[in-house]
C-alpha cells in the first residue's frame, strides 16, 4: 500500500543548476590495487559512499572486474582525511567486503550507502537478483543491508517490496529517523518511480541469521519534477540543526543528465525543503565522458564542522570526491521551505 506525498513538492523545484560543489579529487581504477583478488585492478570503480573513522576516510567503492555482465562488488580503501586534497595523485590498497552471493544479489552488488546505526557500521545497497537478466520484469534489483560485526560485513536482510508490479527497488539507505527506517526508490511496470520509505522491525540489524523483510505501509516522500524522468536517494541523512539534510539525484526527461539536489527531513520522516535547483552537475571532463557520459552520481555525505564532504560517482566511470559550504546549502534549503 502505497501513501501519497505532499502535492507541493512537485512545485518547489526548477530545472537549472547552481553548482556548489566545490572538486577535491578524483580517484580512477588504475591506481586502486586489490588485496584479496588475483586481478591487480579492478576495471572501474564508482559510485562509493564515504564514513569518517578518527581521522581517516573510509570509502566503499562500487568495483567491476570485466564488462560481460558488469557484475559489481563493494571494496573497502582508507583514504587519511590530511591527504584528501591530493587523492587525484595517490595510489590505494583496498579489499572487497561485498561480493555476490545468494539469489538476491548473485548479478551485482551495487551502489553502497554506508553510515553508522545504532553504534553499528552499515552498508545498504542495490542487489541485482537471479532476474536481473530475465525477460520477466519482476524484482530485478532489490535492496539489502550488510553489517560490520566487528570482525567483517555480514548481510543481515532483504527487503521484498509488497506490490507485486515492481520492477526494481534501488537507491537505499538506513537512517534512525523515529525507529528504524529504510529508504528505497521503486520502479513500477508502468515507468513510474516513487522516493519511499518503510519502518524496520527494531531488531532487525542484531539477528544472528539473513532475514527476508517484507515491506508492509509504504509512504512516498518524493517523486519526480516534470522535467525528470526519475529521481532516487543519494546519500544518507546528516543530522543538521535538529532536521536530516541529505542528497538525490534527478534524471533530465529530454537529455537524460544526472543531476544532484538536496533535502531536509524532520524527524517525524517528512521532507520540509527542497533546493529549487540542482546544486550539482557534470561539468569535469571525467564527469562529462566516461562509461556512462554526463552523470554525477552522490552515494556518500559527511559533516566535518561547517562542511559537507560529498562522494559520488563520476560517469560510472571514477571515484569523485566534492566539499559544499554547509551555511551556503542550508540558505538554499531555508529558502524554499514547504509550508
Amino acid at each position: 500500500m502505497l501513501a501519497s506525498l505532499d502535492e507541493k513538492l512537485k512545485f518547489k523545484r526548477e530545472n537549472r543548476t547552481v553548482d556548489i560543489v566545490k572538486r577535491v579529487g578524483v580517484l580512477t581504477a588504475d591506481r586502486v590495487h586489490l588485496l584479496n583478488h588475483p586481478a591487480e585492478n579492478p576495471v572501474t570503480i564508482f559510485n562509493p559512499s564515504i564514513i569518517v573513522d578518527n581521522q581517516d576516510l573510509k570509502i566503499y567503492g562500487r568495483i567491476v572486474l570485466g564488462y560481460f555482465t558488469y557484475a559489481s562488488a563493494v571494496l573497502e580503501l582508507t583514504v587519511p582525511l590530511n591527504e584528501l586534497s591530493d587523492i587525484s595523485r595517490g595510489h590505494y590498497c583496498g579489499r572487497i567486503i561485498i561480493r555476490p552471493d545468494n539469489k538476491y544479489d548473485i548479478w551485482g552488488v551495487e551502489d553502497p550507502r554506508a553510515c553508522v546505526v545504532r553504534g553499528k557500521k552499515t552498508i545498504t545497497y542495490c542487489g541485482r537478483t537471479i532476474n536481473y537478466f530475465s525477460p520477466v520484469r519482476v524484482e530485478r534489483a532489490l535492496p539489502l543491508v550488510a553489517v560490520h560485526d566487528g570482525d567483517g560485513w555480514k548481510k543481515a536482510f532483504v527487503l521484498r517490496f509488497s506490490v507485486q508490479n515492481t520492477v526494481s527497488d534501488k537507491d537505499c539507505f538506513i537512517a534512525e529517523v523515529n525507529g528504524l527506517k529504510i529508504f528505497h526508490r521503486i520502479h513500477t511496470l508502468n515507468n513510474e518511480y516513487y522516493c519511499v520509505m518503510n519502518e524496520l522491525p527494531s531488531d532487525i540489524l542484531d539477528r544472528e541469521e539473513f532475514t527476508e523483510v517484507h515491506a508492509s505501509r509504504t509512504n512516498i516522500l518524493l517523486e519526480p519534477a516534470e522535467f525528470e524522468e526519475k529521481i532516487g536517494w543519494g546519500s544518507p541523512i546528516v543530522e543538521v540543526e535538529g532536521e536530516y539534510l541529505l542528497l538525490l539525484h534527478g534524471v533530465d526527461r529530454s537529455n537524460k543528465w544526472y543531476r544532484v539536489f538536496a533535502a531536509l527531513m524532520n524527524k517525524d520522516a517528512r521532507i520540509t525543503a527542497v533546493t529549487r535547483t540542482y546544486i550539482m552537475e557534470p561539468r569535469e571532463n571525467y564527469e562529462v565522458y566516461g562509461d556512462r557520459p554526463f552523470t554525477v552520481f552522490p552515494c556518500g555525505l559527511c559533516k566535518i564542522e561547517d562542511r559537507l564532504l560529498v562522494s559520488y560517482g563520476a560517469a560510472d566511470f571514477a571515484i569523485g570526491i566534492g566539499e559544499i559550504n554547509l551555511d551556503e546549502l542550508m540558505s538554499m534549503l531555508d529558502s524554499n521551505r514547504i509550508e
